[in-house]
């Protein structure tokens, strides 16, 4: 079912004091962000992002005082970001547990993302809950978001619960009226006021995230072979292609017997099992999208048969891609 949206626009801070703000001050940072692959370690520099002392500290410290959940998301992903988080909203928990209401609110996310790439946007939900994204820039790029909400922004009515009520029936929602109904009445209910300066606190903070991601950019341009960097970039652009050694070697300016020696080096791991990880890392945020088959995600991601997909992701996770999504998603 397509979901219906209400775009509003707390807070919103221009783009350029985020890009200035995480900006390396002198002529130098140009041609270092430069070197720094687009995309294809955007996702490790969110993961080192959100395992820092400073962002756990502050979400910590956001989610005691607000009563709110907060997450620190890729632009690339197929998971719902406060779920599981500290205060998550529980008639979003309880919604997510069915694929089909997973499905809908995956496709919210996926709006919301494509709004906030220069600024704090807002969207709202069909069952008239808000969520924002504030976006997070190393230098001109957008790596990242940052998120919260699973609040009203004014008080409910009972014909809203009562078409919740009828869309949770339809999608199979395991609970009962009663726990619907208080669920979804006891969502915290902000004034545009109060709201507008919490997302203003998350913009300041995000460009905090900026300054320690150009940090991390500098210091990653510093100790690895720019010929390494590149390579790993490459591979992300063309991972659904069928890739070999030789392919990347040449795209990099280097004999196939050296890059395979320099690659393991760096890396730790062969070329192969490189590729393969980053292409099962591309079908776990896949694999949580319930519409699309495993199949055609084992394709999508650059496997040429769904028995190696399968096999590889197996080894690389320790299950099948099928148990992966029904572990995940939380379905049979």
């Amino acid at each position: 079912m397509q979901a219906t949206f209400a775009n509003e626009n707390p807070g919103a801070v221009s783009e350029k004091p985020a890009v200035q703000n995480g900006a390396i001050a002198g002529g130098k940072a140009k041609t270092l962000l430069a070197s720094v692959p687009a995309r294809g370690n955007d996702r490790a520099l969110i993961e080192m992002l959100s395992k820092s002392k400073i962002y756990q500290d502050y979400e910590r410290a956001f989610s005691e005082a607000t009563d709110l959940p907060m997450a620190l998301h890729p632009v690339e992903s197929w998971q719902l970001p406060l779920h599981g988080k500290r205060h998550e909203n529980p008639f979003c928990e309880l919604m997510s547990r069915k694929s089909r209401a997973c499905a809908a609110c995956l496709q919210v996310q996926e709006k919301l993302r494509q709004r906030a790439a220069l600024q704090p946007e807002t969207i709202t939900c069909q069952h008239g809950l808000s969520d924002t994204a504030v976006p997070i820039r190393l230098g001109d790029r957008l790596i990242g978001f940052l998120q919260t909400g699973q609040i009203f922004r004014k008080k409910p009515t009972q014909a809203q619960f009562e078409n919740v009520a009828r869309l949770a029936t339809e999608w199979g929602v395991a609970a009962d009226r009663e726990e619907l109904k208080q669920t979804y009445f006891d969502t915290p209910v902000l004034s545009n006021t109060h709201y507008d300066s919490i997302v203003r606190l998350l913009s300041i903070f995000a460009q905090h995230l900026s300054v320690l991601s150009n940090q991390i950019a500098v210091q990653q341009c510093n100790t690895e072979p720019l010929a390494i960097t590149r390579a790993r970039e490459y591979i992300q652009e063309h991972q659904t292609e069928d890739l070999s050694l030789g392919q990347v070697a040449k795209a990099v300016n280097m004999s196939s017997f050296y890059f395979c020696k320099m690659f393991k080096k760096i890396t730790g791991v062969n070329f192969t099992d490189y590729l393969s990880r980053v292409r099962i890392e591309k079908s776990k945020n896949l694999l949580l999208n319930p519409n699309l088959r495993v199949s055609e995600i084992a394709f999508e991601v650059g496997f040429q048969s769904l028995t190696h997909f399968n096999r590889v992701f197996k080894k690389v996770l320790g299950q099948s891609p099928t148990e992966y999504r029904s572990h995940t998603l939380g379905v049979a």
